[in-house]
């Protein structure tokens, strides 16, 4: 199957390393470097975050689009905000003006006092999940029906909707690995997208999640999302990802913020935090920014050689993942070597792999 690389926009060149809570202020010319660097580097999509202090996540991939030609984007996206049908339409909007190079991740949330600033007061994650299931169905009704369609569930009721154009390949990204997650994600993604944790913990969430969409009639891709750190020797590797823990430690301190005694919100952070219990897993497995950080996102990563670090990429695939989300903890540089002694590694070593007799028959 084929493998796909997601990049990633963050508004500007900074990560944890450069400040304990991070800015979200936006650098135009650094977006326009990013898009040309991961454009030029290789990959087939970028995500878009989307946050309840960030910049808007569709507006920017319009902005992305206009100044590529092959480059995808995955806009992050969180429903409850904005009515369905019109989510719907914006998207469909972007994915027909982009030649069709959009996909859409559903961020249904996590941390209470996140929600709250956007005016989301008093939901539980049971209940965003229950919306978000909600939410999913009236968007495919909406890039699919032919004639108006009425509506009546728990968190929408809609009358006589219609839109006039339909995307031709948006697909639906989805995360999150409580039981509730699953279960959506079994009915609705075309990709289900997880955080970077052990082989044995990734062939668990592939089997959970296949399990649940098998329950629906469907199948589902998988995307990792990892912070590789790659070097010229493995040794210097770990020397700087030893420096980059040490980076994050002193800005959190610097600022106040806790590095031990983490009980984040949501199921993910706190599997990944279980994860972290261990600074290295399965050889190249580093999980040092997620213990300081509580595991607040991708922030686990592969540690090594671009050689080695291609082979441990292998062995996810290997388990289902086609897709790669890679970000580095200098955001622009990082996105340049990946371009130029990763990925064409990881696709060379994918190609081989695929052309053994034995996995073209299976």
């Amino acid at each position: 199957m084929p493998v796909n690389f997601i990049g990633y926009i963050g508004f500007n060149n900074t990560s944890e390393i450069h400040a304990g809570t991070r800015s979200r202020a936006l650098d135009p010319q650094y977006v326009r470097d990013a898009l040309d660097a991961q454009e030029k580097g290789g990959f087939d999509r970028v995500l878009i975050p989307f946050g309840s202090n960030s910049p808007e996540s569709q507006i920017v991939a319009a902005y992305g689009a206009a100044l590529t030609t092959r480059l995808g984007f995955l806009v992050a996206h969180r429903p409850g905000f904005t009515q369905p049908t019109l989510a719907a339409r914006q998207l469909a909007t972007l994915d027909q003006l982009s030649g069709g190079r959009v996909a859409v991740h559903i961020i249904t949330g996590g941390a209470d006092s996140e929600m709250a600033r956007d005016g989301d007061v008093g939901t539980t994650k049971a209940e965003r999940y229950a919306r978000s299931d909600e939410y999913l169905d009236i968007l495919r009704q909406e890039w699919t029906a032919r004639t108006p369609f009425d509506h009546d569930g728990k968190f929408y009721h809609i009358r006589q909707a219609f839109s006039s154009l339909h995307p031709q390949n948006l697909p639906v990204f989805f995360g999150g690995t409580s039981p509730e997650a699953i279960e959506v994600a079994g009915r609705h993604a075309d990709v289900y997208a997880t955080w970077g944790e052990s082989l044995e913990a990734t062939r668990d969430v592939v089997t959970r999640v296949r399990t649940a969409a098998t329950r629906h009639g469907r199948r589902v891709g998988f995307s990792l999302s990892l912070r590789p750190v790659i070097a010229e020797t493995e040794e210097a590797a770990w020397k700087r990802a030893s420096e980059i823990e040490e980076q994050v430690r002193a800005n959190r301190e610097a600022e106040g913020l806790p590095t031990t005694g983490h009980r984040p919100p949501n199921d993910g952070s706190l599997r990944l935090l279980e994860t972290a219990k261990r600074n290295r897993q399965d050889t190249r497995l580093w999980t040092g920014v997620a213990t300081l950080t509580g595991a607040a996102g991708n922030s686990t990563g592969l540690v090594g050689t671009p050689e080695q670090v291609a082979e441990s990429l292998l062995e996810y695939y290997s388990l289902g993942i086609d897709n790669f989300l890679i970000r580095g903890f200098e955001p622009l540089e990082d996105a340049r070597r990946y371009g130029e002694q990763l990925i064409p590694l990881v696709r060379e070593r994918v190609a081989a792999l695929d052309a053994q007799p034995e996995r073209q028959a299976g």
